[in-house]
């Protein structure tokens, strides 16, 4: 059995092609999303999902969440006394979801196809596949969200030829690609994106406007907000971003040193707020469309996918530039782990499925360092040579010719960048090769630079020296940043050691958390009715009771849920 898991900035699921459909799977507690969020509860086991969201505000230093917008780097995150890697905490929400896909499945699960922004770099997908191989999975496929949204909109199903453009929009990622159907291939004509654009970063747009016009920042002054405060701010901009989807205007409210700051927030307001971000999201659109070559009215669709195309304002900007209404007949949150699913079932061969080929393209370009002749005896160094472009279909090859400039030189490094800027300095060094070569003058040895680039990310770089035929070899499997295989064994059995809370304990867990969130929100005769409730749940938890602790945790439940409506009000 392979599953399908997509790995959020905020939010993951995971999904399974069964009985000739896309199914999602619900985690412990009954729902599609499980925040991606990783915590240490006060015993030192992990909390995964929910319960360590509900944890972010009471207990900021021992909860991590968005640090998928890290993968592919050495960043560290602490919690409590360890630090981890990215892709480390990305390796327990995987390690979670597997296991709700086990309990559902009632088999064990042990390959996966794990889906990523299509903007991703090299180092971000080896550092995914690098994930799963920690939660104990095989990757067998990383899959393009854009390419697994049309997958779920069933575009492999159309018969004619046709042109779509999927608008990905997540909590931390913007992707936008271009995709063609025809003859059963599904191909992907252009991609671009913004690794660090998405709903979060309206979210930062929204607290600074509201720190400003509250009067907090002034109350404020140089004393920052400590991280639980902060962690309350952020809460509420998301409460407000969510609300502006349904209502034309809301009352955004904070207290802080027991003084209640407020401001009124409305979908003009927004959309001036947001403008530098809206003009962000419109870039690499227009690249894509010009890297595709396609012009608007070619499209036959554009289809939204991931949680923040549900605002307004983002629908809107969309509508403007294709002169239609977007898709939007699947649900935002769901599309990406539902496509996948769909990918995961053609993996299987599965019979209720027709046969589909998928391509891909390199979503950065690769190439080489050069030095450019800038007079008759002068040379700048430090100049880019794009070998394979950006938008190229893989598996693709692609070679070049170099000089030497230098005479009697012994031998030519050939430094392995990937990136679009002119200067390498702007780019990401992947590696060098050394190339031995006979001593002549400059520009009497010529090397020809030949890329080899695949769809598992691996490029392969081969010099040739022209003449002697003397070649060298590179295969570019790490990348800077990343985990090498003798580390990923190593995090494997410390990992191992870390307990993650049982799932028939979950529910509990984030029902606790929950309550202490509230508790610290509240003040006055709603905390000591909250201390009251938490002690009483406490003790019915002691029976071991399951008829009474069932019943119990509906009634707190309904209670948290009526106490956090009246707190909105």
């Amino acid at each position: 059995m392979i599953i399908a898991i997509d790995l959020g900035t905020t939010n993951s699921l995971v999904a399974v092609w069964r009985n000739g459909q896309a199914e999602i799977i619900p985690n412990g507690l009954g729902e599609h999303l499980t925040p991606s969020c990783v915590g240490l509860d006060d015993d030192g086991s992990l909390l995964v999902g929910k319960a360590a969201q509900e944890r972010l505000q009471t207990h900021p230093e021992l909860s991590a969440s968005l640090f998928k917008r890290y993968m592919g780097s050495d960043k560290r995150i602490t919690l409590g006394n360890k630090a981890f890697r990215p892709e480390e905490l990305s390796s327990i929400v995987l390690r979670a979801l597997k296991a709700d896909a086990e309990a559902y499945l009632g088999e064990p699960v042990n390959e996966a196809v794990i889906t990523v922004p299509a903007y991703f770099s090299d180092a971000q997908r080896k550092a995914t596949r690098h994930a799963g191989q920690l939660a104990g999975m095989k990757v067998d496929s990383l899959l393009n969200e854009p390419t697994a949204a049309a997958l779920a909109f069933g575009m492999h199903q159309q018969q004619a030829e046709s042109k779509f453009l999927i608008f990905d929009l997540g909590g931390g990622t913007f992707d936008v690609s271009i995709l063609e159907l025809f003859d059963g291939v599904m191909e992907v004509r252009a991609t671009a994106g913004d690794n660090f654009l998405g709903g979060e970063d309206f979210l930062q747009a929204m607290t600074v406007d509201f720190l400003k016009r509250s009067g907090l920042a002034e109350r404020l002054g140089d004393t920052p907000l400590d991280a639980r405060q902060a962690r309350k701010l952020r809460e509420e901009m998301e409460r407000g971003k969510r609300a502006l989807t349904e209502q034309p205007g809301i009352t955004l409210r904070v207290h802080y040193d027991a003084q209640e700051y407020r401001c009124e927030l409305d979908e003009d307001t927004l959309a001036r707020l947001a403008e530098p971000l809206l003009e962000r999201l419109r870039q690499p659109v227009e690249r894509a469309m010009r890297d595709a070559r396609i012009r608007t009215n070619e499209l036959d669709k554009v289809v939204l996918a991931g949680g923040a195309t549900r605002m307004p304002l983002v629908r809107k900007l969309v509508s403007r530039m294709f002169g239609r209404f977007p898709d939007i007949s699947v649900n935002p949150d769901e599309v990406v782990v539902l496509g996948a699913a769909v990918q995961a079932g053609l993996k299987m061969r599965d019979e209720a499925l027709q046969e589909i080929v998928l391509t891909d393209v390199a979503p950065y370009s690769l190439g080489i360092g050069i030095s450019q002749q800038v007079g008759p005896t002068h040379y700048t160094h430090g100049h880019y040579l794009p070998i394979i472009e950006r938008n190229t279909v893989i598996p693709a090859s692609r070679s070049n010719s170099i000089a030497t400039i230098k005479d009697n030189q012994e031998q030519v490094v050939v430094p392995i960048y990937q990136g679009e800027s002119r200067m390498v300095s702007d780019n990401i060094l992947l590696g060098e090769l050394s190339v031995p070569i006979p001593k002549r003058k400059a520009g009497e040895v010529s090397l020809d630079i030949r890329f080899t680039y695949d769809v598992n990310g691996i490029l392969e770089v081969e010099a040739k020296v022209l003449g002697t035929d003397e070649v060298r070899k590179l295969v570019i499997l790490e990348s800077p940043g990343v985990m090498t295989q003798e580390q990923i064994q190593q995090r494997l059995a410390e990992l191992a050691e870390l307990k993650i809370h049982p799932r028939d304990q979950m529910q509990t867990r984030t029902l606790l958390a929950r309550a202490d969130r509230l508790y610290e929100q509240s003040l006055g005769d709603r905390r000591h009715f909250l201390s009251q409730m938490i002690a009483r749940y406490q003790a019915v938890l002691e029976t071991q009771d399951s008829h009474l602790i069932r019943k119990e945790h509906v009634q707190v439940s309904q209670l948290l849920d009526q106490i956090e409506r009246e707190s909105q009000l």
